[in-house]
């Protein structure tokens, strides 16, 4: 099923002046690696607002190639700003891909799980960019650049000329688990996906 456009370490994380934070970068290798991600600011803007929850994904194997990470911000619809980082993967693959999101209405609490890419059939991403506040797992890149320009990275979307960023040619983190304000690809293909409402209790970790 394909979907068009659907919506390492953070050492140290300090504001420089609005929507920008100073990223320090993980080693090859690194366990439990908090990557973050999200809207790039000043390249590839996002053209849509994000909602006001962060929603979870979990995945037991990430590989990916054309990796870039700097910072950014992710604007909701009533104009709030949120610092994150932009994470930018040309191609990727999720083995036992979940999404779990929560949501306050009138009649309580209601959450959507979806799950997909198991059975050895990864879901798959093209030019995918996550708005991410947090992410665990054990982390490894393939020729990697740390402290280069945000704006001269090796991916087509790129950061503001002068904040921190790095690169590498390939990333691979197993057990990912990640918390997120916005997900975008040209395509996101969820191969055997299920959809399925809850009360909210129920997530991906």
């Amino acid at each position: 099923m394909k979907f068009p456009k659907p919506s390492a370490m953070l050492s140290a994380a300090t504001r420089s002046h609005a929507g920008r934070i100073v990223l320090v970068a993980v080693p090859v290798g690194v366990v439990a690696a908090g990557l973050l991600g999200g809207v790039a600011q000043g390249a590839v803007p996002v053209s849509f607002a994000v909602s006001g929850s962060q929603f979870q994904i979990s995945a037991s194997q990430l590989e990916g190639t054309g990796f870039s990470q700097y910072a950014g911000v992710a604007t909701d619809s009533e104009g709030t700003e949120h610092t994150v980082a932009i994470a930018n993967i040309k191609s990727a693959t999720f083995s036992d891909l979940c999404q779990a999101v929560v949501t306050d209405t009138p009649l309580g609490k209601v959450g959507v799980l979806i799950k997909a890419g198991g059975d050895g059939a990864p879901a798959t991403a093209s030019d995918l960019q996550i708005g991410m506040t947090g992410l665990k797992g054990d982390a490894s890149f393939g020729a990697i650049r740390i402290g280069v320009d945000a704006s001269t990275v090796a991916t087509e979307a790129k950061g503001a000329a002068g904040d921190f960023a790095q690169d590498s040619d390939t990333i691979s983190i197993t057990n990912l688990q990640q918390t997120a304000w916005s997900t975008q690809a040209s395509v996101f293909t969820l191969t055997g996906m299920s959809l399925e409402l809850t009360d909210g209790s129920q997530g991906c970790f």
